[in-house]
Formats: structure tokens, C-alpha cells, sequence
């Protein structure tokens, strides 16, 4: 057997994992030569590798010729195994392409219909969301044309009369507008209505243009606000002058509510701010406008009227007038409790409770006064005194009368402020008691800005 054959050739040499066939040859050719040999013998160690090779080679080869049959049947039963192997492998990748066509035909072909019909159904719920909101839109905007022909600013209206109640619906209406406008985040209804073309069109048009016709016709109002018939009764008497007034003061009293209502309606709101935190600005700005209007006014007659003694009673009798207007504002403010707006978060009971629903209390917060007559008063008592002094420091005619007219000029400043701090006889005075001997105080600043000026 080639196993108990001898041979010379060290296999485990070069089975071992650390063979280095560079390392051999070089120990081949040393152990054949002298190293200080200047030719080397290459033909010796040539010749003992090439027999070892064929030694090896016949040994391969006598190895295979005894062990053919057990090879070949090793070979075959491998082949065997591998067929079956194959055979069930090809079996099971049958079942599972059949299971994923199945699988792909039940589920993914069904599920690529459903997310199509998804889709189609959100974006028709979309759809609809947006038309509705359109639909709403444009519907708040016929209705607020219809208003503002009430109010008398289209051409079919103008030759109707003026419903002034027409302000505090359009109000209502614009808020309606702004509050869906301003509801444009996601999930809400006015989300992408800004990239709709008759949306945009309708704000810009209708919306802004109507809530500034409105804003200058309330402003108007408020301007124009008079109930005192003081200059009236002055001038005129008699039974249908009294029924005429009385009218005329009801009318008054109506279209500054409504002009009242309107400006708090419309004024600037913030996000997430509470009833009792809201500060109606266009409201305020316009009383205030008012009551500045009526000091300047005041203020100019008074100081001409001074230097022309003989005019100081009209001049008196027109403050007067001024200040009753003041009172029945006051009176009307009170009376008018603030309505409901819709932009504004609902106020707690606590807060409820400390705060007043009138329009009066913002007033007198942003003016820091208690009463609108007692503000009107001492500012007018303020600004007189430089004019008082001048007239005095100029001398003449004018400095002489008023010096000698000084009780008189007292007399007559103190009825005017008593008589201007009453409210003016009309819907407004009915159930109110006499407010005479309360504004000594005011008075007597009145007169000291006058007539101390004169004793100094």
C-alpha cells in the first residue's frame, strides 16, 4: 500500500499553513552551493525539485487509480443528494411564488384601489369643505350688499332713507367674514380659501371697502352727536318745537347706539383674548375725538368771548350746550351694554363680575377720569389760564371790562357749569334725578381759572 511505502518527501512540510515556497528555495539552492561561490550550481537543486515533483506526481497519480470507485461513488451520491435537495428547494419556491401571486393579486392589488379611492374620496371631502366655505363666504357677501344698500351707500339706496340699525348688521356680517378668514390654519374652514380667486376678490372689493365705509360713518356719527336743546329752546319756542326736539333727540339717541355698537364690532381684535382684555379701539378713539373736539371748541368761544365781554353769555350758553351733549353721552354709554362678538374668548364668571359691560367704564379707564362732565370741566379750567393772563397782560379795553365785570363773569361761569352738567331734557333725563349742587368742585376750578388770574 502507498501508505507504508517510505518516501523522502516531507508532506507535512508543505501541508503546514506557514509554507513559504521562497523560504524553500532559498535553503535549497544553500544547501546545495557554497555561499562564496561567485557562479551558483542552479542546475543541482533544479533537478531534486523537478523529481520531487514527479515523485508527487506519481504518487497523485497512484492514489487516483486505487481509489476511482469510492471517488466516482462519492461523486454520485452527492449528485444524488443534490437533485433531491434541487427537486424539494424547486417545490417550495414553486409554493412560495404562488403564495406572493396570490398574496399580490388579494392584498396589494387591493390595497393600490383603496389608497386611488382614499385619496379621491379626501380630496373630494376637501373639495366640498372648500365649496362650502366659499359658498358661505359668498353668501355673507350678498347679504352684506344688501346691508350696505339699507345703510344708503349704493346707488339704488341712496334715495331711500338711511336705516342706521344697517351698521350693526353689516358689523355682524363682517365679522362673520373676518372670523372665517382668519380660521385658515390646517383642519380649519378657511384653510386655502386665500389661494381662491373670488374669495380674494370679495375681500378686496367688498369686505375691506364696506368696513370702511362703515368705520367713517359710525366716526361720523359719533361726531355729530348733539342732544342738547339749550341753543334751540334759546332761539324758538312752542308746543311742536318741544314734539320736534323730542324726535329729533329719540333719532339721535338710536343712530349713536347703532354707530356705538358698530365701532366696538369692528374694532382690531387679537388672537385668543378674552371679552374682558378686548379694547375697542376705534370705539374709544372716536369718543375721544369727540370730547377733544368739544374742548377745542369750547376753549376757542370762551377765550374770544373774554376778550368780547358782550358775547360771553352766547359763548357760555354754546359750552354749556357742549357739556349737556357730554352728559347725555355719558348716559347713553352707560346704558349701552357691550354686545356679544364672536372673535373673543368668553370672559370667566369671576371676571365677569369685576367688570363693567358698558361702554362707559373703557372710556373713563383710558381718559383716567371718574365722570365725562368732570373731565370736559377741568380740562377746559386747564388751558384757560395762560389765555386769561394774556388778555390781562395786553391791556386796553378788553383787560378793563373783564376786570370790571369780574362777579359777573363769576356768576355767569358757575351757572354755565351748573347748567351744562344736567342732562338735556329727553329720553334720557326720564327717571334720572337732578344732578344740580354736584359739581361745586368743577365750578370753582372753572372760576379759578378765570376770575383768579383777574385777582392776582
Amino acid at each position: 500500500m502507498a501508505d507504508a511505502e517510505p518516501s523522502y518527501i516531507d508532506y507535512e512540510a508543505f501541508l503546514d499553513p506557514s509554507f513559504s515556497a521562497t523560504s524553500f528555495a532559498n535553503t535549497l539552492v544553500l544547501s546545495t552551493n557554497n555561499p562564496s561561490d561567485t557562479p551558483l550550481d542552479l542546475s543541482t537543486p533544479l533537478s531534486r525539485v523537478l523529481f520531487d515533483v514527479q515523485e508527487i506526481d506519481t504518487h497523485i497519480d497512484t492514489l487516483t487509480t486505487k481509489s476511482a470507485l469510492p471517488l466516482l461513488e462519492h461523486t454520485k451520491d452527492q449528485a444524488e443528494s443534490s437533485g433531491r435537495i434541487l427537486k424539494e428547494v424547486e417545490g417550495q419556491v414553486a409554493s412560495l411564488t404562488e403564495s406572493y401571486k396570490t398574496l399580490e393579486r388579494e392584498v396589494i392589488e387591493r390595497y393600490e384601489v383603496a389608497e386611488q379611492v382614499r385619496l379621491t374620496a379626501e380630496r373630494l371631502c376637501q373639495t366640498v369643505k372648500i365649496g362650502r366655505a366659499v359658498a358661505r363666504c359668498l353668501m355673507l357677501g350678498r347679504q352684506l350688499e344688501v346691508q350696505m344698500a339699507e345703510l344708503g351707500t349704493s346707488g339704488a339706496g341712496a334715495t331711500k332713507r338711511e336705516d342706521h340699525r344697517a351698521m350693526v348688521r353689516s358689523s355682524n356680517t363682517l365679522l362673520s367674514l373676518r372670523q372665517i378668514f382668519l380660521a385658515s390654519r390646517p383642519g380649519e374652514e378657511g384653510e386655502d380659501l386665500d389661494r381662491i380667486n373670488v374669495i380674494t376678490t370679495l375681500k378686496n372689493e367688498l369686505a375691506v371697502p364696506s368696513e370702511r365705509t362703515i368705520t367713517s360713518r359710525a366716526q361720523q356719527v359719533v361726531r355729530e352727536f348733539s342732544m342738547s336743546s339749550l341753543l334751540a329752546s334759546n332761539s324758538s319756542s312752542g308746543q311742536s318745537s318741544s314734539a320736534s326736539t323730542y324726535a329729533q333727540t329719540e333719532d339721535t339717541k338710536s343712530r349713536t347706539t347703532s354707530a356705538l355698537l358698530a365701532l366696538y364690532l369692528l374694532s382690531p381684535t387679537s388672537a385668543n383674548i378674552s371679552v374682558d382684555q378686548f379694547q375697542p379701539s376705534l370705539l374709544i378713539n372716536a369718543l375721544q375725538d369727540y370730547l377733544q373736539t368739544a374742548l377745542k371748541s369750547s376753549h376757542a368761544a370762551l377765550s374770544r368771548a373774554l376778550a368780547t365781554l358782550p358775547s360771553l353769555d352766547r359763548a357760555l350758553l354754546e359750552i354749556s350746550a357742549r357739556c349737556q351733549n357730554i352728559v347725555a353721552l355719558e348716559a347713553l354709554l352707560e346704558s349701552t351694554k357691550q354686545p356679544a362678538h364672536p372673535l373673543l374668548e368668553p370672559s370667566t364668571p369671576v371676571e365677569e363680575e369685576k367688570q363693567s359691560a358698558d361702554f362707559l367704564h373703557p372710556l373713563l379707564l383710558s381718559l383716567d377720569t371718574s365722570s365725562l362732565p368732570s373731565y370736559f370741566w377741568r380740562s377746559l379750567a386747564s388751558n384757560l389760564s395762560p389765555r386769561v393772563q394774556e388778555i390781562l397782560n395786553r391791556g386796553g379795553v378788553s383787560a378793563r371790562t373783564l376786570r370790571s365785570n369780574k362777579d359777573r363773569v363769576r356768576d355767569a361761569v358757575r351757572e354755565c357749569v351748573n347748567r351744562g352738567s344736567q342732562l338735556p331734557t329727553g329720553p334720557l333725563s326720564r327717571g334720572k334725578t337732578g344732578l344740580a349742587g354736584n359739581w361745586e368742585r368743577e365750578a370753582a376750578v372753572m372760576v379759578g381759572s378765570i376770575v383768579g388770574v383777574m385777582g392776582r
